[in-house]
């Protein structure tokens, strides 16, 4: 099993950041078919294959993500994929 593991500062407020937050689990529910639900400021999201959380803070934004085999080889891809996604919605 292959992970993913990125924090950084978000710059925005805790509803803003939870609302750029709700637009990648969007995006991964339509483009990805995930499944998501929020337990207090963590969205959990969700796949046959792929498995993460992203967690809010009043500073920071955490994504994990834990890659099954078949998606362990598209590591280098979604990383790049989530760095770009956090350059443009949670700028410093």
């Amino acid at each position: 099993m292959s992970e993913i593991n990125i924090r950084r500062k978000h710059g925005k407020s805790l509803p803003e950041a939870r609302k750029a937050a709700e637009h990648l689990a969007s995006e991964l529910e339509d483009d990805l078919d995930m499944s998501y639900s929020w337990d207090g400021d963590v969205l959990h999201f969700e796949r046959t294959g792929v498995k993460g959380q992203l967690t809010l803070d009043k500073t920071d934004v955490a994504i994990d993500i834990k890659l099954g085999f078949l998606f362990s080889a598209f590591k280098p891809t979604i990383e790049k994929e989530v760095h770009k996604f956090f350059d443009e919605n949670f700028p410093v």
